[in-house]
């Protein structure tokens, strides 16, 4: 029985893999043509202007594997209609950027498709035991929990594979727990299998050194994807809690959570882009930007297998990696310029002292 759903899954990955591979070129010279470019500024690592329409890539690989492989409800629906909108909308920003606020309206628009018409609705959540019913607020909860997970993985999306790579794992943990329970014929495991396959087949032109960029029209898509995935899973009581999703997406959201904290205390607008994200800072370290997304990703992983832990095994032994891997969180945030412009005295020291040698990229 294993070794049929193993070979199920492989055939949904590969697919989706192979032809989002091979249709990235394609996507390269589409963005060319349409001006999709991303040019440096000061604010950004990379030193050369280069194409952004890899998002395109993404969704049309999802697609073709939805063609294949997908379950057509009427949830399917609104989740082709409203990837749709976000698409079109991070394709029209990565050609001619448009403001945040409408952005925002069209990140709205799309999580409305999901609310009111798919009818995908976080009406209640399960902390720590603790089960919270939201009532009639459970329509503008899930509306900010959508437009939340867009934009989360739209401000991570700053280094060459980091924005595929950590939702490629995010798709792997959620993957690994529907198989483990059993649920692989559910709209979930679909969803996820063929995005994995898409997002893998990205990343292979995207890790370091980049040969297309994601653009705003593939972070947006992931995001929203990855919200549909955590709310259809906490409502098939696939996540026991809606801790684990929100685990997994852990480095992320507390990026964007420092993020948020960091402008604050500046006086700046948290949309206003800036080079002291978690990855900026160990590239100050003087870690190389392959070896930094690498880093990222291993802490990601950890958070995965936390969650993993939680809803499969023990709970507590998910718990305790959890506790663990905030306080080395904490020691980051205490060690690093993350919130304060200023960077620790203990960093500081370590450069002088030269414990981080310098590396090439």
């Amino acid at each position: 029985m294993f070794g049929k759903d193993i070979d199920y899954i492989l055939l949904i990955v590969s697919v989706t893999f192979v032809f989002t591979a091979l249709i990235m070129p394609l996507m390269v010279r589409i963005a060319k043509h349409v001006g999709a470019i991303d040019i440096p500024r000061t604010r950004h690592i990379h030193t050369k202007p280069m194409p952004k329409l890899g998002g395109l890539g993404i969704f049309l690989g999802f697609l073709f594997g939805y063609m294949l492989f997908g379950i057509n409800s009427i949830q399917m629906n609104s989740v082709l209609i409203g990837s749709f909108i976000i698409v079109m909308l991070g394709i029209i920003d990565d050609i001619n950027p448009i403001k945040s606020y409408q952005k925002l309206i069209g990140q709205i628009a799309a999580a409305c498709v999901i609310v009111f018409y798919g009818k995908i609705l976080l009406s209640n959540a399960t902390l720590f035991g603790y089960n919270l019913e939201f009532g009639i607020l459970k329509y503008p909860i899930t509306l900010l929990f959508i437009v939340g997970c867009i934009n989360i993985i739209n401000l991570i999306d700053g280094m060459d594979g980091l924005s595929g790579g950590i939702t490629s794992i995010f798709f792997i943990t959620i993957g690994v727990i529907c198989f483990f329970q059993g649920k692989l014929d559910s709209l979930v495991a679909v969803i996820v299998f063929i995005m994995l396959g898409a997002t893998l087949g990205f990343l292979l032109h995207n890790f370091y050194p980049a040969k297309i960029f994601a653009g705003d029209s593939g972070s947006m898509f992931m995001g929203f994807i990855i919200s549909i995935v955590a709310l259809l899973g906490f409502k098939g009581t696939m996540l026991t809690s809606l801790l684990v999703p929100l685990m997994i997406l852990a480095i992320p959201i507390l990026d964007t959570l420092f993020a948020i904290i960091r402008r604050s205390l500046k006086g700046q607008p948290i949309f206003t882009a800036d080079k002291e994200h978690m990855h900026h800072q160990f590239l100050k370290m003087n870690f190389s930007q392959r070896t930094t997304v690498l880093i990222v990703y291993a802490i990601n992983i950890l958070f995965s297998l936390a969650s993993i832990f939680y809803v499969l095994n023990d709970s507590r032994k998910g718990i305790i990696i959890y506790i663990i891997l905030f306080f080395l969180v904490l020691w980051f945030v205490l060690n690093t310029g993350i919130i304060s412009d200023k960077m620790s005295n203990k960093v500081k020291d370590m450069e002088k002292k030269g414990i981080w040698r310098k590396r090439k990229k």
